[in-house]
Formats: C-alpha cells, structure tokens, sequence
C-alpha cells in the first residue's frame, strides 16, 4: 500500500521530522488552533514530538503544494465508536485558508481510502462556530447527522458541534 496521493495542487505524504519547521506554522498559530482539540504548540520541539509520535496506522498524511511547501496536515483512519466508518480531520495555515485546499485535501484522503481499504463510511465533524470547516464537509459530500460537543483535550473548552457522515 502506498502511504502517497496527489491531487491537482497537493502532494500527501507521510510527515518527516525535517517538516516540524513547517507544521509549528499552523500548530502554533493561535487562531488556526481556536477549534482544534490538540493543544497550542509553544515551539517547534511541541511539534517534532508530535510527528515522531505519529505511526502508520494513523494514516496522517503532510499536505504540500506542488512547488513543495508544507500548507497543512489531515488525518482519515478508522472511527472508535463508530466501526463500519472512518474520521477524516484536516489543518490547515491560516493564509492558505479560503483556496479550496482543504476541500481537495478531503477528497484525496476520502479517496485514498477507499481505494486502499475499500471503506464505503465516513465521519467528521466541526464546531458549530466553524463555518469553514462546515464549508469544506459539505464540498465534499458531508450530510448532518446530528448535533453534538466535543471539548479539547486539556479540557478548557467545550465546543457545540455537529456530526456529519458520508456513505457510499
């Protein structure tokens, strides 16, 4: 299996200790951070822990652009509490915003797995705050399934959410 995609602007590969530089400009950007559950990453050493923490399994995928800069990362692996669907998550530099980056982004990893792992279910979901991402999952195909919260990991905050799903 290739752990590799591109799309017509993006390049997804696995990320590198040499891309920490890169990912702290998004991890550490307190607004690209407002929704996100992981907590602020003060340095760059926040960051290289956290891609050396990742493994394969965790299908995390750098997106770069074509001219090679690392723009954003996205995750899509399967689901803990819902088995027959698998999450797919994304971020992204704040300046890259509003591009359609995401969007592509989604769509690669969505079709990434299907074509590796033949899934056929996919969830996500987005504070209710964050019409950007609501933008993004309904681009690509994401329908309302219900309302919920979802807090940071730290627990410091508290987001009213909403769940979406994609089936094929």
């Amino acid at each position: 299996m290739k752990y590799y995609f591109e799309t017509d602007r993006l390049i997804a590969k696995p990320l590198s200790e040499n891309d920490a530089p890169a990912v702290f400009q998004w991890s550490g950007d307190p607004e690209v951070n407002r929704y996100m559950i992981y907590p602020l990453h003060r340095n760059i050493g926040e960051s290289e822990s956290w891609i050396a923490s990742l493994k394969a399994e965790d299908n995390v995928f750098g997106f770069s652009l074509r001219g090679g800069t690392l723009i954003g990362s996205g995750h899509v692996c399967p689901c803990k509490e819902e088995p027959l669907a698998w999450v797919v998550g994304y971020n992204f530099r704040r300046d890259c915003w509003g591009k359609g980056y995401a969007t592509e982004a989604v769509k690669g990893m969505i079709s990434w797995a299907r074509e590796n792992f033949g899934v056929k279910e996919f969830v996500s979901s987005h504070a209710v705050a964050n019409i950007g991402s609501q933008r993004v999952q309904e681009k690509c195909g994401f329908i309302f399934d219900h309302a919920c919260e979802y807090q940071k990991w730290d627990g410091s905050k508290v987001f009213p959410a909403v769940f979406r799903r994609l089936k094929f």
